[in-house]
């Protein structure tokens, strides 16, 4: 269990400045997801803390001891890849206990940390099979296990789950999140995806061109954005956008409304068209053009699924309270 502090982190490749002053306090135990798109900086930084990547500026801490001089090896962490990076010679046994064979661990403890983690993650069938014989979700599983067998300081997870199917994605975010709680560890995990963002995070760093949006949880992300960039990116669907001229207001900014905010009504405030509708189960997404002869990107209303669906091409109206509304200015900062 550790503390894990990063101290305005910049990091630049020649003259290019890629990380521009990154700062935040990790608790012991807490679960920091790192999310935004892809080319933001998010892998960048994760790297630095790995010690895979130089600190242009700034400090990187853990448990108050400054690492950024530190290899990777001794600063008691384990890092599970987007790509598995497993020995294609040694069996999954071999590969889950490479690491504490290196640190010396008895051979009893090593073969029953194995077989936790093995139970852990489904893989008790297949610890005498060598990576090539299984599917890549498995391959990504005993990856997994290696790091989870070395009950580090710090876990550090790029993307982790991006090679398994939807299903399975979902089952092991909750793995993943209880074994984070169970193991008391402090976690930092980067991700482009905003579901698993919010499913995961005890708090988030919303990216944006390496620089830190917003840092706080994902409720109070996705509720009270700070910029208009972390109002689209966090929330799926994601936020309208309406220019204050659209609605006869003055101002250079943008008026966003979440799609759960608006709703169809004859009598609303914009007219609109049907493009399309997207009946889900539970709810269906409408999407609208404001402007028939637009090219913009649509608007979307999320209703319930009891709520009649408009044909494609009805003319229509959409209406939303006023409180709903989020002001940014023309530079995207929240109003």
């Amino acid at each position: 269990m550790a503390t894990l502090t990063l101290d305005t982190v910049k990091k630049s490749f020649g003259q290019t400045d890629v990380i521009h002053g990154v700062s935040i306090d990790v608790q012991d135990g807490e679960f920091i997801v790192i999310v935004g798109p892809s080319g933001c900086g998010k892998s960048t930084l994760l790297r630095m803390v790995a010690g895979l990547e130089t600190v242009t500026s700034g400090k990187i801490q853990i448990d108050g001891r400054t690492v950024n001089d530190v290899e990777p090896m001794d600063r008691d962490i384990a890092m599970v890849f987007q790509n598995y990076a497993l020995y294609p010679h040694m069996s999954v046994f071999d590969n889950m206990a490479y690491g504490l064979k290196i640190a010396k661990v008895p051979r009893p403890e090593i073969a029953e940390r194995v077989q936790q983690a093995a139970k852990l993650l489904q893989l008790e069938p297949y610890l005498q099979r060598k990576p090539r014989e299984l599917s890549g979700g498995q391959r990504q599983r005993v990856a997994m296990g290696r790091a989870i067998v070395r009950k580090p300081a710090v876990f550090l997870f790029d993307e982790p789950l991006s090679n398994l199917d939807a299903k399975l994605r979902v089952q092991m975010r909750l793995e993943i999140k209880a074994l984070q709680r169970d193991l008391g560890v402090t976690a930092l995990y980067v991700t482009h995806d905003q579901v698993e963002a919010m499913t995961l995070a005890d708090r988030m760093i919303v990216m944006n061109g390496g620089v830190a949006d917003q840092i706080g949880t994902p409720l109070d992300v996705y509720a009270n954005p700070a910029t208009a960039f972390v109002a689209g990116f966090i929330g799926s669907p994601p936020t309208n956008f309406l220019a204050p001229s659209t609605l006869g207001q003055q101002g250079d900014g943008q008026i966003g409304i979440r799609p759960e905010h608006m709703r169809l009504s004859p009598a609303g405030r914009l007219a609109a068209r049907v493009a399309y509708a997207e009946p889900l189960g539970a709810e269906t997404l409408v999407h609208l053009r404001a402007d028939p002869g637009s090219s913009s990107d649509l608007l979307t209303v999320r209703q319930d699924a009891n709520q009649p669906i408009p044909a494609e091409g009805t003319e229509i109206a959409v209406d939303w309270d006023p409180t709903a509304e989020m002001r940014f200015a023309a530079d995207g900062r929240r109003l």
